[in-house]
């Protein structure tokens, strides 16, 4: 990844800017499960976390290049293990930009107090996904089989991923 890459707090400005490549990889339907109807409005909520969550973008410049949402996994009993979600702008992935997100991310949780991650649903056939967040220590806990509508391939599995801190 280019030394100009910076990750920083998502700003109410970058929305607009996270939005075209959210958009593209929700309607493509090999990743994410967020309904496929969303306008800049209403997909608003579902990617920019309020606090304690926090939301953090890597830009180039002005470029939004990715995007990553994390905070606790659940509340109350369950806010002491974290989760998280990302995006990378498909005309920057190879880049390692979600590498990088990845671990800001890994270090974020570290940093909050939390003592794990878990990545609730990791679509199986994302093998770049699963290999990236497998050379950052997380492990595959169970495949839910079917757990997910793949517009390529029918219902795959959904992975449980785990990083203990």
């Amino acid at each position: 990844m280019s030394n100009s890459v910076i990750i920083r707090a998502a700003t109410d400005d970058d929305w607009p800017r996270i939005w075209p490549f959210f958009a593209a990889i929700v309607a493509a339907g090999e990743t994410y499960a967020f309904p496929t109807d969303l306008t800049l409005d209403t997909a608003r909520p579902w990617w920019m976390e309020q606090p304690p969550g926090l939301t953090v973008v890597a830009v180039e410049g002005d470029v939004v290049l990715g995007s990553a949402k994390m905070g606790p996994n659940r509340p109350a009993r369950g806010s002491h293990v974290a989760t998280a979600s990302f995006m990378v702008d498909p005309a920057a992935q190879g880049r390692g930009v979600g590498r990088a997100l990845g671990e800001h991310v890994v270090a974020w949780a570290r940093g909050a107090g939390y003592r794990a991650i878990q990545f609730n649903a990791v679509v199986e056939t994302n093998t770049g996904a699963v290999r990236l967040w497998q050379s950052l220590g997380f492990r595959i806990l169970t495949t839910v089989p079917g757990a997910f509508d793949h517009a390529e391939h029918g219902y795959v599995g959904l992975h449980v991923m785990y990083l203990e801190l």
